[in-house]
């Protein structure tokens, strides 16, 4: 086994640094589309009825599965001269750019400015979420599973340092210039991720044995339809290749089933915590002052120091085990919000809860991201990956749905004891996989020292 140093090796790797930057452009636009935005509209005097219609836009996130194909495949004119990957990472900030900069010409506040908000606003979602798809594609492509972890940690760190300056940054400055100068800041802040695209490398288009045999399969099936005309052909083809075989690769994998089921179970038993704890917080008697500082503030830092060791862990024992260690470490740390509503109000209670969620909550995050990441066939990173992160994201929201249901049934203490227990079935179905399935079926990605 390696020793600590060498293991930590994996954050001096060029291309774990240069996700920082690449995450930190994925990681601005959020807030633009989401709290900042709403801030803007709540200001310029919208009603609370529309901006909850507003926040709609962001679908685009959960819904980018279904134009990843397209990232996939597709070698853009002009901009596809940069390499596939480059060329569209570099079209969907230019897209950002100029939705931002749209949007800060218009006046919600003003007849029909509002809809014009909102038109700019759906862009700007779109560009985001391309830009997501493509920059998850080229992590996963650049990066050999044992640094799969660390190009995960660098990544939130960027997006986390992103979203606190276009949430509390961009506010400040529209504080002291207007709402305007603070969307066309974030503009020019993009520029970061333009310069990491033009100096970073292309990653190699590669194909593996298994995904080239379902293709010609595909192919096969394609060419006995005589009857068909060829353009039409040319198409299905091309539909086979970017649509259905990405289903058909992951679908013909021992276990697939069970993974789909981990994927969307491994982080209930956060979801849930997470969804009520800003109002334990307040019920319990914290003030907005108290709750800001520890819980972002502090909250950021431990995040972020979770990360980076959840990337060490993943780079020291491997992807799997990692896991495993850091999901019962997050099961764990829910019991903390136990002790603390026992405990009442106590600042020092406070700060040790969110030390250890947000420190483990940073490890579990590392190395599901890395474990995502392992799981896409390298012909097929972009569509494989969106369609996973999409069902996690999109599992995590319903599942966590009746968390207020729960909480006001139980009560605060049985309520956290529930969040820890609901952890149980994801970490079980883990160990199971473990021994069900120890071998993963080969997706032709980079291992060990050939990165």
């Amino acid at each position: 086994m390696k020793s600590w140093r060498d293991t930590l090796h994996v954050y001096g790797d060029r291309r774990v640094l240069s996700l920082v930057f690449l995450g930190f452009a994925s990681g601005l636009p959020l807030a633009l589309v989401y709290a900042t935005l709403s801030a803007w509209l709540s200001d310029s005097g919208v009603s609370l009825k529309e901006i909850g219609f507003v926040s709609l836009v962001g679908l685009a996130y959960s819904l980018k599965f279904l134009w990843s194909p397209l990232v996939d495949r597709l070698d853009l004119p002009i901009l596809g001269r940069l390499g596939r990957r480059r060329g569209w990472m570099l079209a969907a900030q230019l897209g950002v750019i100029a939705a931002i900069l749209m949007i800060s010409g218009t006046d919600p506040g003003a007849d029909d400015g509002l809809r014009w908000t909102v038109i700019w606003a759906v862009a700007l979602a779109f560009a985001s979420a391309t830009q997501d798809i493509v920059i998850d594609a080229y992590r996963t492509e650049i990066l050999a599973d044992e640094r799969l972890g660390a190009g995960a940690a660098t990544l939130i760190f960027g997006y986390r340092i992103a979203m606190l300056t276009s949430g509390g940054g961009a506010l400040l400055i529209a504080d002291l210039w207007g709402w305007q100068a603070a969307y066309a800041s974030m503009a020019v802040l993009m520029g970061v991720g333009i310069a990491a695209v033009l100096v970073n490398p292309e990653p190699e288009v590669q194909v593996t044995e298994r995904s080239r045999a379902i293709e010609e399969s595909g192919h096969v099936w394609v060419g006995r339809l005589r009857t068909v005309p060829a353009p039409v052909r040319r198409v299905m083809n091309w539909i086979a290749d970017a649509v259905v075989a990405p289903f058909r690769e992951f679908a013909g994998r021992p276990g697939w089933l069970y993974i789909l089921a981990f994927v969307a179970l491994y982080k209930y038993g956060d979801a849930l915590l997470g969804t009520m704890a800003t109002p334990f917080y307040l019920d319990i008697g914290f003030s907005l002052s108290e709750i800001g500082v520890i819980t972002k503030g502090f909250g950021l830092a431990m995040t972020l120091l979770g990360a980076g060791f959840g990337g060490f862990l993943v780079a020291r024992y491997g992807i799997i085990k990692a896991l495993l260690v850091a999901g019962i470490l997050q099961a764990v740390s829910n019991l903390f919000f136990v002790a603390l509503a026992m405990t009442g109000p106590s600042l020092a209670m406070l700060s040790v809860t969110i030390a250890a969620e947000n420190l483990t909550g940073g490890m579990g995050t590392a190395a599901f991201v890395a474990y995502l990441s392992s799981l896409c066939n390298i012909a097929y990173t972009a569509t494989q990956y969106a369609l996973l992160s999409s069902l996690m994201a999109t599992a995590r929201t319903i599942l966590a749905s009746g968390a207020g249901i729960a909480a006001e049934s139980m009560g605060w203490i049985w309520f956290f004891i529930g969040t820890t227990t609901a952890a149980a079935p994801g970490l079980l179905l883990l160990v199971w996989m473990i021994r069900r399935f120890p071998a993963p079926p080969p997706t032709g990605r980079l291992t060990g020292e050939t990165a």
